[in-house]
């Protein structure tokens, strides 16, 4: 499943983020990938350790751990710190996959990558090319999206950034654990969640509308893993 979710962030927040992040220094984002994507990744992100990106990434960590929507459609346990990244000058990460095991920096703890997570930070007019292609069963997706839209998608799909050829593209990026490892499943009861929420809403509680919540919660329970 690939869903888009808009206004994650406001304007005024969206503004906050980039004023802190235009006034820090950036490294090679080779740094942080294994042997196969240094080989088809060429941008700058945001030292993980550093004090700007610890708050930032605390910041937007808040933000998406009380989205509805996302939650609803990741069903996360354990979300890896955000991270942040830019590409300017023809910078542009080739065909990967994302690794399918995370460390969570400062912890020792490991996670599963089962959502991939880009929520961008400049939009579409202020850069050229830089667009996000994922590749599923379903052919190849391209996705260039407004400021603080965020695009939710398997961790499991090959994907890309093309080469920015004009401006300089900005965004954040991380990875989910989900209670639900099948994307399947997840995608089934983000749309049963979705649609109870719109009856509950046309409907209120009704006896209908309370039983469907009640096969939901069935499903989960019976497939979650915590």
């Amino acid at each position: 499943m690939m869903l888009h979710i808009p206004g994650v962030l406001t304007p005024e927040q969206v503004a906050s983020f980039r004023s802190r992040l235009a006034a820090t220094d950036w490294v090679d984002g080779k740094e942080t990938v294994g042997a196969q994507g240094a080989q088809v990744k060429q941008n700058r992100q945001l030292p993980e350790h550093s004090a700007v990106s610890r708050e930032l990434s605390q910041e937007l960590l808040d933000i998406v751990k009380r989205h509805p929507v996302f939650f609803s459609a990741a069903l996360p346990l354990h979300i890896v710190p955000p991270l942040f990244n830019a590409y300017s000058g023809g910078e542009h990460y080739g065909l990967h996959v994302d690794g399918a095991v995370r460390r969570v920096p400062g912890t020792g703890q490991s996670l599963r990558t089962d959502v991939s997570t880009t929520l961008f930070l400049t939009d579409p007019e202020e850069y050229e090319g830089g667009e996000l292609m994922v590749v599923d069963t379903y052919g190849t997706h391209e996705v260039k999206l407004p400021a603080g839209d965020m695009i939710v998608y398997p961790s499991t799909s090959l994907h890309q950034v093309t080469p920015v050829t004009r401006g300089t593209r900005v965004c954040s990026f991380f990875w989910s654990q989900s209670m639900i490892r099948d994307d399947a499943r997840r995608s089934m009861l983000f749309d049963m969640d979705q649609n109870i929420t719109r009856l509950r809403a046309q409907l209120g509680d009704s006896r209908e509308v309370v039983s469907l919540t009640a096969q939901y919660h069935n499903l989960l329970r019976m497939w979650a893993e915590t």
